[in-house]
């Protein structure tokens, strides 16, 4: 096992929404410092303002910075890699994202191994799978992929495999499923299927389910996405690429149900014609995490789903007041 007992470690991408949650955690280990580097275009500094640390240290940076990469990691016992353009922007802007999620991930892999990092710990993503072959996925599904970003994706596990074979660096890959929590993206342009219902519910508008609903999803909650990655950093493993799943089944008829109920709202469903879709069916296998690094997820979707909604609300409250307070100087 990895000792983090007076650790540097940097959290690339620690001020997003996975990123946050590892810094908290990683800050209730006897580690000696948590450096964040973030460029703040999906990261936001409010997702680490409840942090009263001194251990904690926020460098503003790009991946694609080299300079700034290489200063930041020297030194470091440890690195996580989370930053990346996300699905639906590798979409619209391809060439930014092999900048970004191709030659951004390599630049980190080359500043770790420069700077002697003892292993990185790699966000990889379940959409190096594409749409499931077959339920639950193991890891050694085939590679279905058909996106940009998990193609991105995959060629991000493929470096941190070469570099292990050449230089011995070490790594663990985890291809999360779908992640869910507080402090997920509620404003932003592309957001997750849960925070577009809580939009319709909010307006009194019915939920819009495409298809019949029967699109089914592994939903993970994000403490458990970030006790995976302290798990994986702690454990003797490498050279591995693990799912982070919860391997339970949810639908999206099931998913708006039960934020519905949550919510306490008695609207109905509106059903229109299925959309083009990236993926359909995505469940994935746990026996391997359970058995490599010893995770298995804890948090079930309905007592996860509450946290969202009370996060939201409170979050809604927080920036409505922000916004009196300005307009009233």
């Amino acid at each position: 096992m990895n000792s983090l007992e007076n650790a540097k470690i940097v959290v690339i991408g620690g001020a997003g929404f996975v990123g946050s949650h590892i810094v908290d955690q990683l800050l209730l280990e006897p580690v000696s410092s948590v450096v964040v580097y973030d460029n703040f275009v999906r990261g936001a500094r409010s997702n680490l303002k409840h942090i009263q640390d001194s251990r904690l240290e926020v460098v503003e940076g790009s991946i694609c910075d080299r300079a700034t990469l290489q200063e930041t990691i020297s030194g470091a016992d440890y690195v996580f890699l989370l930053a990346a353009l996300w699905l639906y922007e590798c979409v619209h802007e391809p060439r930014s994202a092999v900048e970004v999620n191709v030659v951004g991930t390599f630049n980190v892999i080359e500043a770790a191994k420069e700077a002697g990092v003892k292993k990185v710990i790699y966000s990889s993503s379940a959409s190096v799978y594409g749409d499931a072959l077959f339920t639950p996925m193991t890891e050694d599904h085939p590679f279905n992929n058909r996106t940009f970003y998990g193609a991105t994706k995959i060629a991000g596990e493929q470096f941190f495999r070469a570099f292990y074979e050449q230089h011995k660096l070490d790594y663990v890959g985890l291809r999360y499923m779908n992640v869910y929590g507080p402090r997920m993206d509620y404003r932003g342009t592309y957001v997750s299927v849960i925070m577009k219902v809580l939009d319709r519910i909010d307006k009194g508008l019915a939920p819009v389910i495409f298809g019949d609903g029967s699109q089914s999803y592994d939903f993970v909650h994000v403490s458990d996405v970030a006790r995976a990655n302290i798990l994986a950093l702690k454990s003797n493993a490498t050279d591995v690429n693990l799912n982070v799943g919860s391997g339970t089944k949810t639908s999206i008829k099931e998913l708006v149900s039960m934020l519905l109920d949550i919510t306490g709202s008695s609207l109905q469903p509106e059903y229109k014609p299925e959309e083009q879709m990236f993926v359909t069916h995505r469940v994935g296998a746990t026996e391997n995490a359970a058995e490599t690094i010893g995770f298995e997820a804890s948090v079930a979707l309905e007592m996860g789903l509450p946290t969202v909604v009370e996060w939201r609300e409170r979050d809604q409250e927080s920036v409505n007041a922000a916004r009196e307070a300005a307009a009233a100087q």
